[in-house]
């Protein structure tokens, strides 16, 4: 066998066997259950933008608070928080996702309105309707 060839095939093997281990999963059984959710006020958010409130993850051996964020809507889709799911006396994590829903329209961005300024009559009121007021 030439030299070459068997660098490649030894390459090859190597890439392969880097490969099959990339698509490893690794399954963590969690059998204390997340704390309840904290409250977080959701900002006010620019059109176009959606809320994806926080939820508690899974860090080594305990729970950790992971903050709400602000993401980029997607028009046809509706976002799915993280949530858990407990079966069998274990609790699986559901990692958010965008699921199709009814079409979400864009949402426009409207110039706020000045107040109107009140009509001043230098202390003058007169009601025609009722026939009251001051003359």
């Amino acid at each position: 066998m030439k030299p070459t060839r068997i660098v490649r095939n030894l390459a090859l093997a190597l890439a392969l066997a880097a490969g099959s281990t990339a698509f490893a999963q690794v399954s963590i059984n969690i059998v204390l259950a997340p704390p309840a959710p904290l409250f977080e006020e959701a900002p006010h958010l620019r059109p176009g933008y959606v809320w994806a409130p926080g939820y508690w993850a899974w860090n080594n051996d305990r729970h950790v608070w992971v903050r709400g964020r602000s993401m980029l809507q997607r028009p046809g889709y509706v976002w799915q928080p993280d949530r858990w799911e407990q079966r069998n006396g274990t609790f699986y994590r559901q990692a958010g996702r965008w699921e199709h829903g009814a079409p979400v329209p864009p949402v426009k961005a409207q110039k706020p309105q000045k107040p109107k300024k009140p009509k001043h009559d230098n202390g003058n009121r007169h009601d025609d309707k009722k026939g009251h007021g001051r003359h």
